[in-house]
């Protein structure tokens, strides 16, 4: 995420968890595609096929309106509500003086929005965080979820930090993510979790989401290492994956459980082309959705 809201310092193989729903759906989606494919099936499928031929041994063959049909699969975040926080704007260096204008976070003042860092190649963290959160609120609706993203590529900068931490308090969210990649010296890399320290002064008080955005970080840590195969940052957390902070905005002021995570450091070389890579990004999403599964449940 950069200096700002970021940290003071300058970031496998997929293996089914017993809560892998997200992935048992997907690979039963496979199976049976697979399965028409060797049928014959063209198309929109066998049934469709079947009953626009005139052979009337397949017409006799298609299932019937009344034919008993199998029960939809149970949907595990069905009445969760989870806020997406994506984090920066693409066009934040074009309104600076909008995003340098400082906020109250309770324990003192930031910028409203930073312009987050970039890879080398200049692919940038906005359009890194956005394209994370397209695909995990997808995997988290075909989950039942409902998801609130705190923008959505419709405005020209920000929102301020208060605004990204208000989204997630006004939806009543279960649990609230901030998305972002790391901007530091080459050679430090992982992805690391940001959970909220204790604050309560300057009209924040965070004292009752503090224990279970820890219960989330945890989760989440371990959800999207084991999915991503990303090792956990050699430069923050002393081998945790985890870091405690006091100084970002959108957990201070966060009246839900919420964390930050920190996907990768964007200026590391070997870390950048994972950032870079769609399916990458899709395990990255994907981490995140197992992750969240297993806090919501």
């Amino acid at each position: 995420m950069s200096h700002h809201e970021k940290s003071p310092t300058p970031h496998a193989p997929l293996h089914a968890p017993a809560h892998g729903r997200l992935r048992a759906a997907a690979l039963g989606a496979a199976l049976a595609a697979a399965s028409c494919a060797l049928a014959g099936c063209h198309g929109t499928g066998a049934a469709a096929h079947a009953a626009g031929t005139d052979d009337p041994k397949a017409r006799a063959a298609t299932p019937s309106a009344t034919a008993p049909t199998a029960t939809a699969p149970a949907r595990p975040l069905a009445g969760k509500v989870v806020a997406i926080d994506p984090g920066h704007n693409p066009d934040n260096h074009l309104h600076t003086a909008q995003i340098n204008k400082q906020v109250a976070v309770g324990n003192g003042h930031k910028e409203c929005d930073t312009t987050g860092t970039s890879t080398n190649d200049g692919y940038a963290e906005a359009d890194f965080t956005l394209d994370v959160a397209h695909r995990l609120r997808t995997l988290l609706e075909e989950q039942g979820a409902k998801v609130v993203l705190t923008y959505d590529g419709d405005r020209p900068w920000g929102p301020c930090v208060t605004e990204r931490a208000e989204a997630g308090n006004k939806a009543g969210a279960d649990a609230a993510l901030s998305i972002h990649a790391d901007g530091a010296p080459v050679g430090r890399r992982g992805f690391h979790v940001i959970m909220p320290g204790r604050v309560d002064e300057g009209g924040a008080d965070n004292a009752a989401i503090v224990r279970p955005s820890r219960t989330l970080g945890k989760d989440l840590r371990n959800a999207f290492q084991r999915v991503t195969g990303s090792a956990r940052s050699n430069y923050i957390g002393g081998g945790t994956g985890l870091d405690t902070r006091t100084d970002l905005g959108g957990l201070n002021l966060s009246t839900v459980p919420k964390v930050f995570i920190e996907c990768g450091n964007m200026r590391d070389p070997k870390d950048a082309a994972l950032l870079k890579s769609p399916a990458w990004r899709q395990k990255a999403a994907l981490g995140m959705a197992e992750g969240l599964e297993k806090y919501l449940k």
